[in-house]
């Protein structure tokens, strides 16, 4: 479908004076591919108006993506129901002052949805956008890191509303991004709800149940994309900080019954697992810091005992478990935005707190 483009106005092409965030798939630059939860592109522009062109390809949930305007963290719904690939033109900002804006476009979801990104309309001149900071993190995580349903205020403490359909997930108030934004660093969110360490566990179930030991490395990490499962390549980003926020959702295998962690067979397998993951991972960046947590969504403390003695097992000076206040006891729930900034004032605290070095590299 060829874009319609308004008089007086001009598409601008996602090659031209942008910048990205994220793990994202560039195979067509032209149409570079938004998978992972938070990924995003920033542009500035001169102008009074900006819209969006994105062709996206729907798995469950209502749609929307989210978007900054000049500091505003807003959001654009799309589509209806039984439109599963489709081009849209989303209009994000109207009536601008005539000056000088910034725009952020990001995937406010996880899997249930993934788009091309085919450009911006202005009615104005693109310019060139910000530099990348020169720090950069890293999370490996579920849907905490991916920001689920932290839109649902008024069951901050409680448990999710029923049939919510993705409507309060938004990664922009993850602990991860809001941790990122305050060290002043890039952000690749490697994050999606419902993953575990191990593949057949886990609630993630995209058709089959998807672990993170096969989805770490990819830039396609569900084999629905149109091209299945694709190779991320590591030499693209190198963080200097590696969150690993994996393990909460590994009490639960529909398959053969849910584990116990107090098993000593089960818990030396999972271990192994999770140290199997973080030696591949050190391997390709052989000098950053690793931090291993869980969040505060309730759990089992015999997991945050696990995730300890791995981080004492790996006998590395540079990878060390960290906990929250709250760590297992805040919410029945997903965290909610201010239970995202809870974490995160900590998370960030804990990393300023270990000095310059960390960056120095």
């Amino acid at each position: 479908m060829e874009t319609r483009i308004p008089e007086g106005k001009k598409l601008i092409s996602p090659t031209d004076k942008m910048s990205y965030m994220g793990r994202i798939d560039f195979d067509d630059p032209n149409a570079p591919v938004f998978i992972w939860a938070g990924s995003n592109v920033r542009m500035r522009f001169k102008g009074t108006s900006v819209s969006a062109v994105i062709f996206n390809r729907r798995f469950f949930n209502k749609m929307s993506v989210g978007y900054v305007i000049d500091g505003k963290v807003c959001r654009a719904d799309f589509g209806e129901d039984g439109e599963w690939e489709k081009e849209y033109c989303l209009t994000l900002a109207e009536g601008l002052e005539d000056g000088e804006h910034e725009i952020v476009l990001f995937k406010r979801q996880d899997a249930s949805h993934y788009f091309r990104f085919l450009g911006f309309i202005i009615d104005g001149e693109v310019l060139e956008a910000p530099a990348l900071p020169a720090r950069k993190i890293e999370v490996f995580g579920d849907s905490v890191s991916a920001g689920a349903v932290v839109e649902a205020r008024d069951f901050e403490g409680k448990c999710d509303p029923e049939g919510h359909e993705g409507i309060y997930d938004n990664a922009w108030y993850s602990y991860a991004s809001i941790t990122a934004r305050n060290l002043g660093a890039q952000l690749n969110c490697t994050a999606q709800g419902g993953i575990s360490v191990f593949d057949n566990t886990g609630w993630f179930h995209a058709p089959d149940f998807i672990g993170m030991e096969t989805a770490y490395d990819k830039l396609c990490y569900y084999p629905e994309g149109e091209r299945g499962y694709t190779t991320w390549d590591f030499g693209r980003y190198t963080p200097n900080v590696v969150i690993f926020a994996v393990g909460q959702n590994d009490s639960h295998n529909e398959a053969e019954g849910d584990p116990d962690i107090t098993d000593i067979s089960f818990r030396t397998r999972w271990k192994e697992g999770y140290k199997g993951i973080i030696k591949e991972l050190r391997a390709k960046y052989p000098r950053a810091y690793f931090v291993l947590l869980l969040t505060v969504l309730g759990h089992d403390p015999e997991w945050d005992k696990a995730v300890d003695e791995i981080a004492y097992e790996l006998s590395d000076s540079r990878i060390r478990h960290f906990m929250f206040t709250r760590t297992g006891k805040a919410t029945p729930g997903h965290p909610r935005i201010s239970e995202q900034y809870e974490m995160a004032e900590e998370l960030t605290a804990y990393l300023s707190g270990l000095g310059e070095d960390i960056w120095k590299y």
